[in-house]
């Protein structure tokens, strides 16, 4: 069975970018694929250093990502880029984890603002020698669009969401055979 796993870069409890990654992955898992999420806030990750090798939940977090056919990609916008946290879990991982790996990305914009976050992205992912998808999701103004319980009640939004869990499943089954 294809797995698909996302990375959420956000540390807040009700994140915006885990509700999205979640719309994704249930597309993926309706697809499927067999899903799985890591939540960067809820795991024990100190700041990458690159004289020790295993810190924290790096190693059991590493082999998750290892052992996906795709990743979703999810981060906040800060400062015109991916977030702090989604970039120190990023450094831990190399071309080991995600070759033949299907990724696609996802940013959510308090303002509107997230080209430079995909760019960033996805620059960093070739990086590696992941295979970026060609579909990407950004969202503006990411708290109006997306509701409290998780919702996307914007029916071109949630379809282009949902189309990121899907596309990257199907990229992710071709990149297996």
């Amino acid at each position: 069975m294809t797995r698909i796993v996302a990375i959420s870069g956000s540390r807040r409890e009700a994140s915006t970018t885990k509700a999205a990654l979640r719309v994704a992955l249930a597309a993926a898992a309706d697809a499927g694929a067999e899903t799985d999420l890591i939540d960067l806030g809820a795991v024990d990750l100190p700041l990458y250093h690159p004289d020790e090798d295993h810190q924290g939940d790096s190693e059991r977090l590493k082999r998750r990502v290892r052992e996906a056919d795709g990743v979703i990609a999810g981060t906040p916008v800060y400062r015109g880029s991916y977030s702090s946290t989604f970039k120190n879990f990023h450094d831990f991982c190399g071309s080991h984890e995600y070759e033949d790996t299907a990724v696609g990305l996802l940013a959510t914009a308090g303002g509107g603002s997230y080209g430079g976050t995909l760019e960033h992205l996805r620059s960093t992912f070739r990086n590696v020698h992941a295979w970026v998808v060609p579909h990407e999701v950004g969202i503006r103004g990411a708290s109006s669009e997306i509701e409290d319980d998780g919702r996307i009640p914007d029916d071109d939004l949630r379809k282009r969401t949902e189309r990121l869990g899907r596309v990257v499943t199907a990229h992710a089954e071709r990149l297996r055979e």
